[in-house]
């Protein structure tokens, strides 16, 4: 009986997946993710490990887990876990694809039209009293209808991104490292370098994986090339944003607005100035939180761990170690 660690409570079926295919699951009970003592605590018996994006687990942590065999990340990114790392210890590394794409643009869509018409602005606004009547210049927004939406990375969520927008009838400009002659005819997409994507558009959304050539990708440069008023959507990774530019951008007034899901680091402390500004909307990482998507990808984690624990390649692989660990 192979022993699975469970970082996070998490909906769906997986502990009756594993417990049906014979393993012993331990669930971390705690709200907040298991301390590094806890992680190198459970690996040193555990065979598999299903970790969510707040887990970071590097080289000495797989180095102390000689019977761990796959780390199951339960997201598409896994900026949290290092493949070559994983490769050099022979441990498999999987995510979670195509669950999340269409939820995750939904989120995206909804912060950008909570920029645009100031939908938490106006809320707290009218918590707070400010509504003493109905006034022709409180609150003006922008128009989503028709507007220039870029988008920087397509791949699913920005394939999904791009879908909403065209039932707006926005005009669509993209960036990506492989253009997409298909995608463009099937959904009006117009290719463009970055720096066109910046300059031409009035909401960016941004749908980039989180990696040494993306991190801090927007900084002053480039919200300088933006047009002023544009809205800044992040639902990817908060390091793809550098937040101190971001914060003088908004300051200035250049920026018309941000829309974050994720910042750097998570939680944000506080007294961030990020919110202070009437112009920030943030939001805790909810970009996959609906009840199907989250169970469908814990679901997925789990069958991935499956297929190893029995000897075989798994389902979503990431890495592809030369020597896989056994049993």
């Amino acid at each position: 009986m192979a022993k699975v660690f469970i970082t996070r409570s998490v909906p769906g079926r997986p502990v009756d997946l594993l417990e049906q295919a014979g393993h012993q699951v331990e669930v971390w009970p705690g709200e907040l993710p298991p301390s590094r003592d806890v992680l190198a605590n459970r690996l040193e018996s555990a065979a598999a490990l299903l970790t969510m994006v707040t887990d970071g687990i590097d080289a000495d942590l797989m180095a102390a887990a000689p019977g761990l065999r796959i780390i199951a990340n339960m997201a598409v990114g896994y900026d949290n876990v290092s493949p070559s790392d994983a490769n050099e210890a022979g441990i498999w590394l999987t995510n979670t694809p195509g669950v999340l794409a269409e939820t995750t643009a939904d989120l995206a869509f909804a912060l950008l039209m909570d920029a645009a018409r100031n939908l938490t602005a106006s809320d707290r606004d009218t918590r707070a009293g400010g509504w003493k009547t109905w006034s022709p210049t409180a609150f003006l927004g922008q128009d989503v209808y028709r507007a220039t939406l870029g988008i920087v990375g397509l791949g699913e969520i920005g394939e999904a991104m791009a879908r909403r927008a065209r039932g707006f009838s926005m005009r669509i400009l993209y960036a990506s490292r492989t253009r997409k002659p298909a995608v463009e005819s099937n959904l009006g997409l117009e290719w463009r370098s970055f720096e066109e994507v910046l300059v031409s558009s009035d909401f960016v959304s941004l749908h980039v994986p989180l990696t040494p050539e993306t991190r801090h990708l927007i900084s002053h440069r480039e919200l300088a090339l933006m047009k002023p008023g544009a809205i800044l959507v992040n639902t990817t990774r908060g390091a793809v944003v550098d937040q101190d530019a971001l914060v003088a951008s908004l300051r200035s007034g250049h920026l018309g607005g941000a829309a974050l899901d994720v910042t750097d680091p998570e939680p944000l402390p506080l007294d961030h100035p990020l919110f202070a500004l009437p112009n920030a909307v943030i939001t805790p990482h909810i970009g996959s939180a609906s009840l199907a998507t989250r169970a469908k990808m814990a679901e997925m984690a789990a069958l991935n761990i499956i297929e190893v624990l029995a000897g075989r390649i798994p389902l979503n692989p990431v890495n592809e170690p030369s020597k896989p660990r056994t049993a």
